[in-house]
């Protein structure tokens, strides 16, 4: 095995890593100076250091701002991988413990799972570790990786099996769930279980987190030669309920999302008329924070605590 290069190592200053991480992720000399509290001349210092040091422009001038070279692309994952192996060396010696440890979290998900995960994540954070800290974010679906990538999330949850990921995107299933319609009865004068006339007969409510009017019952009907009317369509689950309370209306969501609110409004349940394959509800890391001791135990804890709804 190649012996580590004591001489040449000892000439390199770290924080020019922690400089580059910054440069590579906000493509930006002033957004990666405030990320790392310096000032702006400084980090132009910098960029011109690291570019002498690893002989390449890394950042080049285009129509859009700045561009990450190709050589400065194939930088982005080896840095962040090995900053993030060196702070787990730096912290590795401090045990753990929930009930003193002080860090905030950045959690990406849909309101959807906010309501279903985040009132027990919450509860019990309060009792057993106090300093832990959750920061909510809002996501698109399309650019989930990208976030994590980018180090905008420490952690997502997210619709889907997220096939598309690449190696240093990890993925735990969480639960996966078949659908349920959800209606008012008295407004819209049917009953369970809903038929596939009716079905199509009646106007539709559709939650998507991706742009477009077209979800999976669209195509499971496709099949069936049968198209619905959606009249409204909204990336806030939580809107869903008092509108199908009031309204003559149909939605098809996924069964513990559907008998919550179904609970709470006093609305009807159906299986649908349609086969519709079960939807996958996957918790989301990077691979950087694989064997970060407090990220570990939070994952542990979500799980945990999905297993117990």
């Amino acid at each position: 095995m190649m012996g580590i290069d004591d001489v040449n190592l000892g000439r390199i200053d770290l924080n020019l890593l922690v400089h580059l991480d910054a440069l590579l992720t906000e493509r930006s000399v002033t957004r990666a100076a405030a990320r790392v509290g310096l000032g702006q001349s400084a980090m132009s210092h910098n960029l011109a250091r690291l570019r002498d040091l690893f002989g390449d422009e890394l950042l080049t001038r285009s129509a859009e701002g700045l561009r990450l070279t190709p050589r400065a692309l194939a930088l982005v994952e080896p840095v962040r991988t090995a900053l993030a192996q060196i702070q787990v060396l730096v912290s590795r010696d401090e045990a753990f413990d929930p009930r003193t440890a002080e860090r905030t979290f950045r959690v990406g998900l849909p309101d959807s799972m906010e309501t279903l995960i985040i009132p027990s994540l919450l509860a019990y954070l309060c009792e057993i570790a106090p300093g832990i800290r959750l920061r909510l974010h809002n996501i698109d679906s399309s650019k989930l990786l990208d976030d994590l990538d980018s180090d905008r999330l420490d952690i997502a949850v997210g619709y889907g099996d997220f096939a598309e990921g690449q190696a240093h995107h990890k993925r735990r299933l969480l639960f996966s769930q078949a659908y349920l319609c959800m209606f008012n009865a008295e407004r819209t004068g049917i009953t369970a279980p809903i038929s596939l006339d009716d079905y199509v007969r009646l106007p539709h409510v559709l939650t998507s987190l991706r742009q477009g009017e077209r979800g999976v019952v669209d195509d499971a009907l496709a099949k069936l030669g049968l198209r619905r009317t959606v009249v409204l369509t909204t990336p806030r689950f939580l809107a869903v309920p008092p509108l199908v309370a009031r309204a003559p209306v149909v939605v098809t969501m996924h069964a513990r999302l559907a008998r919550f609110f179904a609970a709470e409004y006093g609305l009807s349940l159906s299986v649908p008329p349609v086969e519709l394959q079960d939807i996958a509800v996957s918790l989301l890391w990077h691979a950087s924070y694989d064997h970060d001791p407090a990220h570990a135990w939070l994952r542990e804890i979500v799980v945990r605590l999905v297993s117990e709804l």
